[in-house]
């Protein structure tokens, strides 16, 4: 066996957290050793981090300080959960990784995809997720979903440009590099696209136990 990194992305409203766990209910299903993660966070002290990113403030925070916050706590994440989890042969679900940062400061912020390529090679190395899913669905119909939730956070109370950038800069990544990415329609029926999620399995089991 060797360990397997595959990550979740999306917008708000996307039911990745909810698919993240039927996933690895399924992986669980067939003996495999599953680690729940999600970013940022996933280590108490990235929590930390976490909270200073979602948590509105008076404070406008400058997008290079978001930026640098973000990879501060994937460095204590991949250090302390994500490399000791492969190490052992587990399969790592995370909610969010890299491309959510070029999503997000780098779509949604407009900051240069240069400067986020030099800090994911400085953190990350050439640690790559092995396989991303992203839950795409109109911004309308996942600012709704977030909405019905309660309180928004940070990220949340930006507007309809801001979530529309988000979600082309996913789809562009996508569309650049099919071998690792797979677009799943989150605007279906949960039973819908957690069949999607079924159909899935085979390649994923023979990546792990194969």
């Amino acid at each position: 066996m060797t360990g397997l990194f595959i990550t979740l992305e999306g917008p708000e409203g996307a039911g990745k957290s909810t698919n993240r766990e039927y996933l690895a209910q399924r992986l669980r299903e067939h003996g495999l050793d599953v680690v729940l993660t999600r970013e940022p966070g996933g280590t108490p002290l990235a929590e930390r981090i976490r909270e200073l990113l979602l948590t509105p403030a008076d404070e406008p925070m400058n997008s290079d300080t978001e930026l640098l916050l973000v990879f501060a706590a994937r460095a204590q994440h991949l250090a302390q959960v994500i490399h000791p989890a492969l190490a052992r042969g587990a399969v790592v679900l995370c909610d969010r990784f890299t491309d959510a940062t070029y999503a997000y400061q780098g779509g949604g912020r407009g900051l240069s995809v240069q400067r986020i390529e030099q800090l994911e090679h400085f953190v990350q190395g050439d640690k790559r997720p092995d396989l991303t899913l992203i839950f795409d669905l109109p911004v309308e119909v996942g600012l709704s979903r977030a909405a019905a939730r309660g309180r928004l956070d940070r990220f949340e109370q930006e507007g309809l440009d801001f979530f529309e950038a988000v979600r082309s800069a996913y789809l562009n990544r996508a569309g650049q590099n099919p071998q690792r990415y797979r677009v799943v329609d989150a605007g279906q029926s949960l039973t819908a696209v957690q069949q999607d999620l079924d159909a899935l399995l085979p390649e994923l089991l023979e990546r792990t136990l194969g």
